[in-house]
């Protein structure tokens, strides 16, 4: 079973936590609140993110790197290469 399947409810619960984060910067702007307030928010925004994005690195490196047994060397090579373009991607 895929790990985000396996932790479905973990992986909804942050993204739903980060909808969240997100809904509170708009609100903050749309109330004019000040520059402070905004970055703040931007930065749990940032966090929360980033823990999402580690949580499903993680689940991917442990289920498809390190424990598919049934995975040739050039399937493991291939979900590895489809990691490091998601990273430099979400790096840039």
């Amino acid at each position: 079973m895929p790990h985000t399947v396996r932790d479905k409810t973990k992986l909804l619960n942050r993204a739903k936590r980060l909808r969240g984060q997100i809904e509170a910067i708009e609100r903050s702007l749309d109330e004019e609140d000040d520059c402070s307030v905004v970055l703040h928010q931007i930065v749990a925004a940032r966090g929360a993110i980033n823990g999402l994005m580690t949580q499903v690195i993680e689940g991917y490196i442990l289920d498809h790197l390190l424990d598919d047994a049934d995975h040739t060397p050039e399937a493991k090579q291939r979900d590895a290469d489809e990691l490091i373009a998601a990273l430099k991607t979400y790096i840039k």
